[in-house]
């Protein structure tokens, strides 16, 4: 299902790239960059907040918090007019929004926890063996 899906996004990148125009106007401009840049917040802060209780969960946060810092750079960077904007933009993404990206998909894709290292009100990182019925033949 994921591989057809991601297949079938291949001819509409096409189709997006030679219908949709260079330039449109667009409404809650300000409401969708506070937005993105709440959840970037709020990825960050919880990651911080799971890691230190040494909750292994932070992986989940920290790997959702590392593609919206990606988005943002993404998008600051080509919607930025040339110039000053630009500059500000490409700063900003190669001096924070990057490097933040990169520290989470870090944590994201950090070493398994030992075996002995339980953390209260996660879930194991092996699942429990199964029980084996012996039947006869």
């Amino acid at each position: 299902m994921l591989f057809a899906a991601g297949a079938a996004l291949v001819p509409w990148l096409y189709v997006l790239g030679t219908t949709l125009p260079s330039t449109a106007r667009v409404t809650h401009w300000n409401a969708a960059w506070v937005g993105l840049d709440a959840l970037q917040a709020l990825g960050l802060l919880t990651t911080a907040a799971l890691r230190g209780r040494r909750d292994e969960r932070h992986r989940l946060t920290a790997a959702a918090t590392a593609a919206l810092l990606v988005v943002d750079a993404w998008f600051d960077t080509v919607t930025a007019a040339p110039g000053g904007e630009l500059a500000v933009a490409v700063t900003m993404a190669v001096c924070a929004e990057l490097p933040l990206a990169g520290m989470c998909a870090a944590l994201a894709l950090g070493g398994q926890r030992r075996s002995a290292e339980v953390i209260p009100g996660t879930p194991p990182t092996t699942p429990p063996p199964r029980p084996r019925h012996n039947t006869p033949a």
